[in-house]
């Protein structure tokens, strides 16, 4: 964070000092919600959760470093008091971030402008994030949160993590509802505005696709006029390939930048070859400028993924060659994710940390793609918050399993019988010859797949965030192990 006194942070938080805090005392370290990441000079943030209270930690953590507490009621501890209850240490903590978010982007800073990019989708949104902050990280020091640190909390945290160094801080932004966005955009304006697409992620929140476009479009909207030059003004990054997103074009004061593989797409992937370890090559096309891309990322959604963030880089300056190399060096960077990892001759994907009907189609069209003349296995669970198309859509994910041609089935836990359901119908019907297991968790989904394995086999796993089934690949590999 940038450099603050305690009186200037108590201005911009509207809170009161307290304890033994003193007024002149420099905050210049991280500013955390976890005792345990407290380093000298920091602000530590005690929020009360379920199960624990930061407060009980206050003290701990000024005796390990941190200048004071920012507190809803008094501690032991020099400390930042808000006038209210808990929810006004995120309103405080989302003050602060504010701040610093303006100071950072103040185009009449002496420092370089830091620029500020949003991203934002129904699927996607975290791995494209990995993406633009390791392309454009090659510009100079950027900053882009951990995994989906997205929401109320996550979101200012990591805006407070930038200093007067940060010539990048690439946010995601998520919703569970309208005005989210547009609340978190308050927070850090961005510059660059990038929208991936509008699924069917969290409908049973929404209700329908319509509400889902409206909140994202709310990314669009927050973005500054834009101009005809590039680098300056707002910038619209929107994929061409989904209608809803490309409507979005008549939302926003910015200048639109469209990519995907539709002809008029500005940001244009063509010649899109799957490679046989499931990681796509293309030839980007860029403002009437070439150049081939070979992904180590796998599966076939990452082409959209790195036009999106090809589209940022160009924005920022960065030469298409230079771009094109930094995509293909770009790794997972985010946990469960399509991680792909060798087994004792069996290839394990590891893409346990969400699911919703777009992202599963995604994983089991990638699962074809490794596959190829190998069996298949997929572990999956259900996809949770879709409403009362649910039923429907798990059904149609299972029939999506058996056209892929897995081999083994494994479906966990009774909120994915739907999967089942349509894998069998299309066993019926002779469109299928694979089994499908039932079973009721990661700890028996695992056994079944270890009973069922071989080598040069290609399993997956995938399910909503509840179902924890990153698990099935710990045991399966532990297992072995023992």
């Amino acid at each position: 964070m940038i450099a603050l006194t305690l009186d200037r942070i108590a201005e911009i938080t509207q809170t009161a000092i307290g304890g033994s805090a003193r007024p002149e005392a420099v905050v210049d370290g991280p500013v955390v919600i976890d005792s345990r990441q407290v380093e000298p000079g920091a602000l530590f943030v005690a929020l009360k959760g379920e199960r624990v209270d930061g407060h009980d930690f206050a003290a701990a953590a000024v005796a390990d470093g941190a200048v004071a507490v920012l507190a809803s009621r008094p501690v032991d501890a020099p400390h930042l008091l808000v006038d209210g209850g808990d929810d006004e240490v995120v309103t405080a903590l989302s003050r602060l971030a504010s701040y610093v978010a303006r100071e950072l982007g103040d185009p009449k800073r002496e420092a370089a402008t830091t620029e500020i990019v949003g991203v934002t989708g129904s699927s996607g949104k975290t791995t494209t994030k990995d993406l633009i902050a390791q392309v454009v990280g090659r510009l100079g020091p950027t900053v882009a949160p951990a995994g989906s640190f997205n929401n109320e909390i996550g979101h200012p945290l990591t805006v407070l993590r930038a200093d007067t160094g940060t010539g990048n801080l690439v946010l995601e932004v998520a919703a569970r509802g309208i005005g989210h966005i547009a609340h978190l955009c308050r927070i850090a304006p961005p510059r660059i505005g990038v929208v991936l697409n509008v699924g069917s992620a969290h409908m049973g929140e929404f209700g329908d696709r319509d509400a889902i476009s409206q909140a994202k479009g709310e990314l669009v909207e927050s973005l500054p006029a834009g101009t005809e030059r590039r680098g300056e003004g707002g910038v619209a990054v929107l994929n061409a390939d989904d209608p809803r997103v490309r409507a979005m074009a008549s939302r926003t004061r910015a200048r639109v930048v469209l990519y995907g593989t539709a002809e008029e797409a500005e940001v244009r992937a063509t010649d899109v070859v799957i490679e046989a370890n499931g990681a796509p090559s293309f030839t980007l096309n860029l403002s009437g400028r070439r150049a081939r891309v070979e992904l180590g990322l796998v599966g076939a959604h990452q082409v959209s993924n790195a036009l999106a963030a090809a589209a940022v880089a160009d924005e920022l300056g960065m030469d298409i060659e230079d771009i094109a190399v930094a995509l293909a060096a770009a790794t997972p960077v985010s946990r469960w994710r399509m991680e792909v990892t060798e087994h004792h001759g069996v290839t394990l994907v590891n893409d346990a940390y969400n699911a919703n009907p777009e992202s599963m189609r995604a994983a089991l069209t990638t699962l074809g793609s490794l596959a190829r003349d190998r069996r298949a296995i997929a572990v999956l669970a259900h996809m949770a918050e879709l409403g009362e198309d649910g039923d429907a859509e798990h059904e149609k994910v299972g029939e999506l399993a058996a056209e892929t041609g897995v081999a083994h089935l494994v479906v966990v836990g009774p909120a994915a019988e739907g999967i089942a359901v349509g894998a069998e119908r299309a066993a019926h019907q002779g469109r299928w010859s694979g089994e499908s297991i039932r079973v009721p968790d990661a700890e028996a989904a695992a056994e079944a797949v270890r009973q069922r394995m071989r080598t040069g086999d290609v399993v997956i796993v995938k399910g909503s965030r509840v179902a924890a089934l990153e698990r099935v690949i710990d045991l399966i590999t532990k297992g072995d192990d023992q």
